[in-house]
């Protein structure tokens, strides 16, 4: 003991090698790189280690003030130590949907903190080349059509429990609530387990948890990724008890060699191991669920303050149970059980002109990549680039939100993309609801038809 401190005593350089290894590790923890010297010009309201706060708290006005300062409209700044390029124009929207090397998987998992972290394994790339090609497998035609009878059965159910408590409660419901359950189900029923699609407990209890991960997004985690968080362990916590919980369904149907026609039931039939089963139906749920729920609430909501776009919805529905119903018995309800995909992309048209308008509406803030190359990306032909391991972020509301595109552009009307006005064919790229080129949502787009499924039952 008085050895240990005699040694005390006479080892302060000890102490100040500790400090300052400690100080030189926090400052590589923290340190922003240089953006390339042809990269966009870098902002002028940033903070050191911070960045440019103002992201954050008034994106819009902070994307806006920034493109106007620069000559092609792009700009730099930091997020944390992220270095990210703002987007803007045609030559910036070219950039962002059509190249390859812009991951939006990445983009959205670190910028936004949009799924949990479960490690696999493999490399990032490894993992989004996977995913893409994986959902794109499960969605295709074939496979959603054997899923259709199920989901209109889901939909209906619901719908009729949700009509009869309203019967009871003064024709009042709140579609944040039960729509967003019927969509989390329906996605479920897509995109996880059959399991969870058809017990009631089991979907609350999972939706919790979504809702948990969620709700405890941090912004001090996206500028510290390293920093552990009273929120982020709560995130943590609540992604564990879910892997969990679908890990015990998928061992269970080895143990009984019990089978389903669901997502999970494909995955093991291609032989993934169950770590990569799990973390891609957590994965796409989120995807598919992050904005679903809200998207066909909205809808809704709009319809009901706009009684002229509700009344064609209406007679739209009406005429086609009728040129279906094959004898008088028939419900309604029993009409569209019996509807295929095709008639569900050609029947109803004016529902899906309402659910593209709604979507504009509330698709706004930013859409986010990350450049997984090894290279910078040119946008466009403006000279500047995206610097490897960088981020672009693009204002939606530059065009969604642009008068000189869309007339009146806060206002509900479907009618802005019929053949004669086609507001959204005005410039290049004017419409992000589906993204585009090689990002465009064709993976998630059969999962759009659960709102119109919603909506038309409704």
């Amino acid at each position: 003991m008085t050895a240990v401190l005699d040694y005390l005593q006479w080892s302060p350089t000890v102490y100040c090698g500790i400090i300052a290894a400690l100080v030189l590790l926090l400052g590589r923890t923290v340190r922003q790189p240089p953006f390339p010297s042809n990269a966009p010009p870098l902002v002028t309201e940033s903070y050191p280690v911070l960045g440019a706060l103002r992201f954050f708290k008034s994106r819009k006005s902070f994307c806006q003030g920034s493109s106007a300062n620069t000559k092609t409209g792009n700009y730099s700044f930091y997020v944390g130590k992220h270095r990210v390029v703002g987007l803007s124009g045609i030559e910036g929207r070219k950039a962002f949907y059509g190249s390859k090397e812009l991951s939006m998987f990445e983009g959205y998992s670190v910028l936004l903190n949009a799924t949990p972290d479960i490690d696999t394994g493999d490399s990032a790339n490894q993992f989004v080349s996977w995913f893409n090609k994986t959902i794109s497998k499960l969605l295709r035609k074939e496979n959603f059509v054997k899923n259709l009878p199920i989901l209109v059965n889901d939909a209906t159910t619901a719908i009729g429990r949700l009509l009869d408590r309203c019967a009871k409660n003064r024709g009042v419901f709140d579609p944040f609530d039960d729509i967003n359950k019927l969509v989390y189900q329906l996605n479920m029923r897509t995109l996880g387990a059959t399991e969870i699609a058809e017990s009631s407990a089991l979907l609350d209890k999972s939706l919790h948890l979504v809702d948990e991960i969620n709700k405890n997004n941090s912004t001090v985690r996206i500028i510290f990724g390293w920093m552990i968080t009273p929120t982020h362990l709560r995130r943590l916590f609540a992604a564990g008890r879910l892997y969990l919980m679908f890990k015990k369904l998928e061992r269970d149907r080895r143990r009984t060699s019990r089978r389903e026609q669901d997502a999970m039931q494909f995955l093991m039939d291609e032989g993934e191991d169950t770590l990569k089963i799990v973390t891609f139906i957590v994965a796409s749920l989120f995807a598919s669920q992050l904005n679903s729920g809200v998207n066909a609430a909205w809808v809704l909501c709009r319809l009901a303050a706009d009684a002229g776009w509700a009344q064609r919805v209406r007679a739209e529905v009406d005429s086609a149970v009728a040129k279906h119903r094959t004898h008088p018995e028939q419900t309604a309800l029993d009409v569209l059980r019996e509807l295929t995909v095709d008639d569900w992309e050609s029947d109803f048209p004016t529902t899906n002109l309402c659910l593209q308008e709604s979507i504009r509406l509330q698709t706004v803030g930013a859409a986010f990549r990350k450049n997984m190359s090894r290279r910078d990306v040119p946008i466009g032909n403006t000279g500047e680039v995206v610097p490897k391991g960088g981020f672009a972020a693009l204002p939606i509301d530059d065009v969604h939100m642009n008068p000189d595109i869309y007339t009146n552009p806060s206002l509900f009307d479907p009618g802005r993309y019929l053949p004669d006005r086609a507001e959204d064919k005005k410039v290049p790229l004017a419409y992000g609801g589906w993204g585009h080129g090689r990002h465009v949502c064709c993976e998630f787009l059969p999962l759009v038809k659960h709102y119109g499924l919603i909506l038309v039952v409704l």
